[in-house]
């Protein structure tokens, strides 16, 4: 199965330090097959909340190595998702700005095929790490 990671999943991932970083690890052992999906908007995401937080203390040259070496490491799959959805196809669920990033990533990951992975509760056909 193939899971497009949100950004705080993504930063879970890839940042022993994070809240739900032994959450994560627990589930990505349980699968029998699994790819991570990511997209300009995770990508791009992780970078600058890792860059910009002092919670986490890390350069943006820094945060991009890190997604590179998560990506290239070879212990887990991942792929790459082109954006291709404009605003036409935000849900109608989103009402508030901050709904716009999640609504547009669920449909992203619709039209791809794959899952939305998240910690967020909130976010309606988005798959919730347990």
């Amino acid at each position: 199965m193939t899971y497009l990671f949100d950004v705080n999943a993504l930063i879970a991932l890839g940042f022993l330090q994070h809240e739900f970083c032994n959450r994560l690890a627990a589930w990505i052992d349980a699968q029998r097959s699994l790819t991570i999906a990511t997209c300009p908007i995770t990508e791009t995401g992780f970078i600058r909340v890792l860059s910009s937080s002092h919670r986490y203390g890390i350069t943006v040259d820094r945060a991009r190595s890190l997604l590179l070496s998560l990506k290239a490491g070879g212990r887990l799959r991942f792929r790459f998702i082109a954006d291709d959805q404009d605003i036409a196809h935000l849900p109608s669920w989103v009402r508030s700005p901050k709904q716009v990033t999640d609504g547009h990533l669920i449909q992203l990951a619709a039209a791809h095929s794959v899952m939305l992975a998240t910690f967020d509760e909130g976010i309606p056909g988005a798959f919730l790490i347990p």
